[in-house]
């Protein structure tokens, strides 16, 4: 098995009033940054997904041992991430893990779990939830639905895939697999409950 882990990062931020949430600073690094970092620790090839109109994204990534994708419609929403991440993948990928960048709780650890328990049922996509079962992200897609993948259209990402399909449920601690940050609200929120 060969597992990537691409990050969708071609988004607007446009609930952040003006910021933009994947270069909050986060333990010293920009959240985008720090979230490729993770991922690259597991030994996955890692792929980030980018947009022209984002130059300080590019420039962080710079440094780091990923593939940026430039994705060329980035306002048709996360599906333009998934398509030109999956078509930008080299044949030897039997599998991807969807890792949102906003989602700051989740660990290399959960990562390496998921790609583990991806070994032991291949053809299944494996979706996190939260403890209580919540469904979040990341999820790990087989090799088999890439093709789904690449039709995909809209912002509401392979939820109607998921659906459709049924994944397998892999609960992470508390709730890593659904704390996304996307105003400033949640921000101040998750900072104030890490102080």
């Amino acid at each position: 098995m060969s597992c990537a882990i691409l990050l969708p990062a071609a988004g607007a931020s446009s609930r952040m009033g003006g910021r933009d949430k994947l270069l909050e600073i986060v333990d010293g690094q920009p959240l985008l940054v720090r979230q490729a970092l993770r991922a690259l620790t597991t030994g996955a090839p890692v792929y980030v997904t980018t947009r022209q109109d984002r130059p300080a994204r590019i420039a962080a990534l710079d440094a780091l041992n990923v593939t940026q994708v430039h994705v060329a419609d980035p306002d048709h929403g996360l599906s333009a991430s998934l398509r030109a991440g999956v078509s930008a993948l080299p044949a030897n990928v039997t599998d991807l893990m969807v890792l949102l960048p906003d989602l700051p709780d989740v660990e290399t650890a959960d990562l390496r779990a998921m790609i583990a328990a991806q070994i032991s049922a291949p053809g299944k996509i494996q979706r996190a939830t939260a403890q209580d079962g919540t469904p979040g992200h990341p999820t790990v897609f087989p090799r088999k639905f890439f093709a789904d993948l690449t039709t995909l259209t809209g912002d509401t990402g392979a939820e109607a895939l998921l659906r459709r399909e049924g994944f397998i449920p892999f609960p992470l601690l508390g709730n890593r697999a659904i704390t996304d940050l996307d105003t400033p609200e949640d921000w101040a929120r998750w900072r104030a409950a890490r102080d």
